[in-house]
């Protein structure tokens, strides 16, 4: 009889010279990192860049986790530690499945978060099927979040640093996906631990900055994205109070997000107007006080639930929830209204809630998450 093996970090009793991880690298730091420290312990290291958008364009861009360069920099990190590299290119399954939806949700004065879709369309998706070809037994990302078993099996939880933590973007990781998936760096305190390990394996991106925009919007310049999208879309409009009164003029609907007070060219006014809805359809801007942004009430749709009993075993849930990436979970009432639809209640307001956004499900108490959906009502619509 063989003896029994303990478990590798990777959770396989076997050893790790015979666990095949594949490594999503986008060629930043972090995703470097974890492609070499599992090298280094010894596991079957593949990694696996995805060519998302226009290789020649890229080369251009900086500061993006899609670029040309960013394949160069993934390619020369797994010669550096001795791993095989392939780059797929992903092009037409990210336009159609991410680029094309952004556009559409913002021209419907929607606020949508695309690096969301990317993760849920394309990399836990299509590379994880990828993965699984290459008789991988997990994959493994340089996202900051943690994967804990529970219970009931393997748990999402946000990452050991809040201030790195990344779970606002990956709430729509599924129970089969989280099985398969591994995320090194989440209980790691810091930023600067990561660059220290760099630098501890002699990555060429050790110092690298991280990226800020999204891949495929230069600049944070949505606008500018849209108008080369859908030629046509930045026409002029009226700007109007919430009663229809016209304030001004817009030179676009496309130039404005909710909860907007700068830029809108109707200074002078006592009381300070924001954008509070967008009416793309009839090119207005919608401006009131700052009062009319206020939002208790969320409907939510296509949820995907990570807790252990169904999400409509129960009349309400009790959870903290979080609106944008930048804020904090806020406690709130979740109400089923179907297996993968709600309404959620904040227990205090909160400001600038838009459509297309995610609201995110955490624990009450401690670091758990517990799915979330898409708003798919507010003040845009």
């Amino acid at each position: 009889m063989p003896r029994d093996l303990a478990l590798n970090s990777l959770g396989f009793a076997k050893p790790p010279a015979e666990t095949r991880v594949v490594v999503a690298m986008s060629g930043g730091v972090d995703s470097s990192v974890v492609a070499a420290m599992l090298a280094e312990e010894g596991y079957d290291v593949v990694g696996v860049t995805l060519q998302l958008y226009d290789h020649g364009a890229a080369l251009a861009k900086k500061g993006a986790c899609c670029a040309g360069r960013d394949i160069h920099d993934a390619r020369r990190v797994a010669e550096t530690m001795g791993f095989p590299h392939y780059v797929l290119d992903y092009e037409n399954t990210f336009r159609e499945a991410v680029i094309e939806e952004f556009a559409d949700a913002y021209l419907a004065g929607a606020t949508p978060v695309p690096c969301i879709r990317c993760n849920e369309r394309v990399k836990f998706k299509d590379l994880l099927a990828t993965a699984k070809d290459l008789e991988a037994d997990c994959m493994a990302t340089g996202h900051y979040i943690q994967r804990k078993l529970g219970d009931h099996g393997p748990e999402l939880h946000q990452a050991a640093d809040a201030a790195r933590d990344q779970s606002y973007f990956l709430f729509s990781t599924t129970p089969e996906q989280l099985s398969y998936l591994r995320f090194p760096l989440g209980h790691l305190g810091s930023k600067a631990e990561t660059r220290a390990l760099a630098a501890k394996y002699g990555l060429p991106v050790a110092d690298k900055p991280d990226s800020q925009d999204i891949c495929f919007v230069p600049n944070n310049d949505y606008a500018a994205v849209i108008e080369k999208l859908r030629p046509g879309a930045a026409d002029p409009g009226e700007i109007v109070d919430m009663d229809g009164n016209v304030m001004g003029q817009h030179r676009g609907v496309i130039h404005y997000t909710i909860g907007q007070r700068k830029g809108l060219g109707i200074g002078g006014l006592e009381t300070p107007l924001y954008v509070v809805k967008l009416d793309p359809q009839h090119r207005r801007v919608i401006v009131g006080p700052k009062e009319a942004l206020s939002t208790r009430i969320i409907p939510v749709r296509e949820i995907n639930w990570l807790g252990d009993e169904a999400f409509d075993s129960r009349c309400e849930w009790q959870l903290k929830v979080k609106v944008r990436s930048t804020r904090p979970p806020r406690e709130a009432i979740i109400r089923p209204t179907g297996a993968t639809t709600a309404e959620v209640e904040l227990l205090s307001p909160e400001d600038g809630v838009s459509a297309g956004q995610a609201c995110v499900f955490y624990a009450p108490e401690g670091s758990r998450i517990f799915g979330g959906g898409w708003i798919w009502k507010g003040n845009a619509s």
